[in-house]
């Protein structure tokens, strides 16, 4: 019952919303990225650093997220 009252109700939503955002963006990124690299066009190193480290930040801060709730 304490776990459905952690992840029900709108602070559920407000937590999850920045590392959801930076997922999908760096995932985002991550995937044209993967285009301008094969299709041998400048930037494509650049933007996959980016996207990488997006996602790794964006995990990192739902793993400390999820961490902090379990306590």
């Amino acid at each position: 019952k304490q776990l459905r009252k952690t992840l029900s109700g709108n602070n559920m939503k407000k937590q999850y919303t920045i590392p959801l955002v930076l997922f999908l963006s760096g995932m985002a990124i991550t995937i044209i990225g993967a285009l301008f690299k094969l299709m041998h066009w400048p930037g494509a190193n650049i933007m996959l650093t980016v996207g990488m480290l997006t996602e790794a930040i964006a995990i990192i801060t739902l793993i400390v997220i999820l961490l902090k709730n379990t306590k």
